[in-house]
């Protein structure tokens, strides 16, 4: 089996993230991990808190705190919510740790000694309101190139442009709103992207064509457009510091390097992180090493990282001459909007991670959100959506089969599976359809589809519904007890396969209609085709039990509820 190095992109340190951030890059990771263990892979999915850079900076003076306690607190509150929505990370680390400082310096010293880091005398905007060099974040004016007027002074988040601070028209400060900007001379750090060009071009046309059609266009677009030098050094307080053996004079300026030059980098130190805790077992250089083991490396991000990761990160990690492992799919998400407008916390409006849990269960937002991933295109929260896929697919579809299945089989037959009669006409139907459900199941997991995935998970649990009206066991047994008990022994088999197939989407759950069954040795990972035909995992004679309620269905009043508390109209 291979071996699945799996990255998302890593949550900024600072404030709570909503469902948008969530659907975008650490939730679909997570499903797509879970899926690829239970097929026997191994897999190692890394991911951390994006510590650096001027907001943690001012959000930490905003509550009077250092930066660093600042950061750790956020950090727990983050993995706090992640574990929340079952985020079975291998390790989740953070930006802040020796470990990527360690490797962000020593990456930073090749690329010197390979001639593509050079030192040079730039002029930046420094802002005399707020007496301090104002980081290309916190310069906002209207976009050169689209008319967008929130861009910031590194990226238009309208058309993703990468940008200057000079770039912009009607540039103002984003900490004081003034405008009393002017330019000043300073030195920075630059990556000589221009040189390495050529080789980000080649490494893209040999990798890119298995991309998503939104990653690669956007990778294409910015080659076509050009590479340009950029600045790799900030003057900010907290970061990785340039190193003082190599620059010596930046180093006692207190330059310190820029965030997106060190989080991605941090992919690799979380790896360390994780490998440093239990280094007898653990090759953290296994994973990031072309020369070792066969590994494929699958990265998940929303569109607005997506040049950073399929340009800037492999021309730092080519220009290294290391024999670095680097990325092999990157999957890239549209935006998730809310009733058509943006999430804003100021604004009251959309569904943010901690809120989310405090009201449902993660269950219910998992398989919402990866059902309408924004692959394809933009997509739109609306709370009667929600209600709706909550209702017919949860709460009708699986829940309502587990439940009624279950409860009429102890009604009539008691407490252990019944026997029945042998398999009929209707269960080898039954059978033939169901692997070939599971059959596409599989092939949109393996393609990294994930709205054509839940919706073969959901024609997988449609099957077992329209097998038990067809069959109606509750008619059945006035006529034929022996038939409606080999219905039943059938559906229960079919909530078992349910309970495996399900987990990557709904991990508790999953494991809810599993513990139902009193099963020895119950350790199937996954499904076979002759099982999924045959349905007899779960033998007669099993004990089982009627778990709580899976899916609730949400009413009118909840329904109206959220709406009043979140907002429920476009911006």
């Amino acid at each position: 089996m291979a071996r699945h190095l799996i990255t998302s992109a890593l949550p900024y340190i600072n404030g709570i993230k909503h469902l948008g951030n969530m659907v975008g890059s650490m939730l679909p990771a997570d499903v797509y991990s879970r899926y690829l263990r239970q097929r026997g892979h191994e897999v190692l999915y890394i991911c951390a808190t994006d510590e650096h850079g001027t907001p943690a900076e001012l959000a930490a003076k905003e509550q009077g705190v250092p930066v660093d306690a600042f950061c750790t607190e956020a950090h727990h509150q983050q993995k706090a919510i992640y574990d929340g929505f079952s985020l079975a990370f291998d390790y989740f680390g953070r930006s802040s740790s020796p470990q990527n400082h360690e490797i962000t310096q020593e990456i930073a010293r090749e690329l010197k000694a390979n001639g593509f880091i050079e030192e040079r005398a730039i002029r930046q905007v420094y802002s005399n309101a707020d007496g301090r060099f104002l980081p290309d974040r916190y310069i906002i004016g209207t976009c050169p190139h689209c008319g967008y007027d929130k861009a910031r002074g590194d990226q238009c988040e309208n058309c993703t442009r990468v940008l200057d601070p000079t770039d912009l028209i009607d540039a103002r400060s984003a900490i004081s709103g003034s405008s009393d900007l002017e330019v000043r001379e300073t030195k920075h750090l630059f990556l000589l992207q221009s040189v390495l060009a050529g080789e980000v071009e080649a490494w893209v046309d040999e990798r890119a064509d298995d991309w998503p059609v939104l990653a690669s266009s956007i990778a294409r677009k910015w080659l076509t457009e050009g590479l340009h030098d950029r600045a790799i050094t900030r003057d900010l307080d907290w970061g990785v510091p340039v190193p003082a053996d190599t620059w010596p004079d930046l180093a006692a300026e207190g330059k310190v390097f820029y965030v997106w030059f060190d989080a991605p980098i941090e992919y690799i130190g979380a790896t360390k992180e994780w490998a440093d805790q239990d280094p007898e077992n653990r090759d953290w250089r296994s994973w990031w090493w072309e020369s070792d083991a066969n590994v494929r490396y699958t990265q998940f991000m929303g569109k607005d990282n997506v040049p950073f990761h399929s340009v800037m990160f492999p021309a730092t990690l080519l220009g290294t001459r290391a024999p670095w492992k680097k990325v092999d799919v990157i999957k890239a998400f549209n935006w998730l909007n809310y009733y058509g407008g943006k999430f804003s916390t100021s604004q009251r409006r959309g569904v943010f991670t901690h809120d989310a849990l405090d009201i449902l269960p993660a269950d219910y937002w998992r398989y919402f959100m990866m059902a309408n991933a924004p692959e394809s295109d933009d997509s739109s929260f609306t709370w009667e959506h929600f209600t709706a896929t909550v209702n017919k697919d949860l709460a009708d579809t699986l829940g309502n089969f587990v439940n009624r299945v279950l409860s009429f089989s102890r009604k009539r037959f008691g407490e252990e599976v019944p026997a029945g009669a042998e398999p009929g006409e209707a269960e080898t139907k039954l059978g033939e359809e169901i692997a070939r459900l599971l059959s596409e199941y599989e092939s949109q997991m393996e393609a990294i589809q994930f709205r054509k995935a839940a919706a073969a998970l959901r024609a997988l649990w449609s099957a077992g519904n329209s097998y038990l009206e067809e069959k109606a066991p509750w008619l059945e047994i006035k006529t034929n007890p022996e038939g409606a008990a080999l219905t039943l022994r059938t559906a229960m088999n079919l909530i078992h396969l349910y309970a495996v197939v399900s987990e990557p989407f709904i991990p508790t759950s999953a494991k809810k209609m599993r513990e139902a069954f009193s099963l020895e040795d119950d350790t199937a990972v996954w499904v076979t085709q002759e099982e999924a035909k045959s349905l007899t995992t779960v033998p007669p004679g099993t004990p089982f039990t009627i778990p709580p309620v899976l899916f609730a269905k949400l009413t009118d009043e909840d329904l109206e509820s959220y709406k009043e508390r979140f907002g429920g109209e476009s911006a």
